[in-house]
């Protein structure tokens, strides 16, 4: 009761005071009864608090479970990252090839980098559309081991398509060591890496892909240039 208290006094602003429950207090029936009572009433009062105190929870619980993984998410896989390397914002997209929102996602990534000296792209694949994805997110890891991912990144997005030939070709355009990449793909690194993005998109309960992290946001689907770049822009006016 007195965390759903403390989420609706604070959506509420003003109107009540709050202090006496920052820190939990022993407090007997008649008063727990008066308490009630009041806030009762201001939520009948102002029931457009609601919401606002429900995405207050909201972001409350996303922060928590983004603190307790942050280390993981923020962490690339060998070179599956753009941008800066002494970057003060990384936003993390968890994506999959043969999702056709998270290609439609890339102009935003490249506009980003363009125009943010001081933001690092990290990406996590999360292949979860079927075989032809999990094919293609080990040949990307195996790229990221090499160096050149974001060339392989982008010729296999451009290519549309997710075949073994499309992969390798795309994986040859990035100038990889087949023969390395091959040993890589079945690698116990490679698969730890899927098995942990997958353990991640739980805990963080990722909706689908693509979805992202940036500071203490969370964020699900193709949601846009301007949205990811509001969202840049807030973790780093908290840092």
């Amino acid at each position: 009761m007195t965390l759903i208290l403390a989420t609706l006094l604070g959506a509420g602003g003003g109107a009540l005071a709050v202090s006496a429950l920052d820190k939990p207090q022993p407090i007997n029936t008649a008063d727990k009864a008066a308490i009630e009572q009041v806030v009762r009433e201001y939520i009948l009062t102002h029931p457009e608090i609601l919401p606002e105190a429900m995405r207050n929870l909201e972001a409350r619980e996303n922060k928590k479970i983004v603190d307790e993984n942050r280390a993981k998410i923020e962490k690339p896989y060998a070179g599956a990252w753009e941008g800066a390397a002494d970057a003060d914002v990384t936003l993390v997209e968890f994506f999959d090839y043969a999702c056709t929102y998270c290609r439609a996602s890339l102009p935003d990534i490249d506009r980003l980098l363009a125009e943010d000296k001081k933001l690092k792209i990290v990406y996590r694949e999360l292949p979860i559309l079927g075989p032809q994805s999990l094919d293609a997110a080990l040949a990307s890891l195996a790229v990221a081991e090499q160096g050149n991912y974001g060339a392989f990144h982008r010729a296999l997005y451009k290519a549309g398509r997710l075949t073994p030939q499309i992969i390798r070709e795309a994986m040859q355009q990035a100038g990889v060591d087949m023969n390395r990449a091959k040993a890589a793909q079945s690698s116990s690194a490679v698969k730890e890496e899927i098995a942990t993005n997958i353990e991640l998109q739980r805990a963080l309960q990722l909706t689908g892909t693509p979805s992202w992290v940036v500071g203490d946001t969370l964020l699900n689907g193709a949601v846009g240039y301007d949205q990811l770049k509001a969202a840049i822009a807030a973790a780093r006016a908290k840092r």
